[in-house]
């Protein structure tokens, strides 16, 4: 009978755990994170340098507030 131990899984066992990781596997996730992050930076600067906030209150008939300068 094997014992119950080599049954169950367990950190040890996985051949990625304790920095013995592949090379290329620690290129990928280095990859998605890099990706990730220039997405990011990317839809930062299109947000702020091309949202165009309308503050207007009110139409022609009904001007609203008078920002002009006096």
């Amino acid at each position: 009978m094997k014992k119950v131990e080599e049954d169950e899984l367990s950190m040890h066992k996985i051949e990625d755990y304790n920095n013995n990781e592949s090379k290329s596997k620690r290129n990928t996730v280095k990859l998605v994170i890099l990706i990730g992050l220039l997405i990011g930076i990317i839809y930062t600067v299109f947000k702020y340098n091309y949202s165009e906030v309308n503050d207007y209150i009110g139409t022609k008939e009904n001007p609203g507030i008078d920002t002009t300068k006096r």
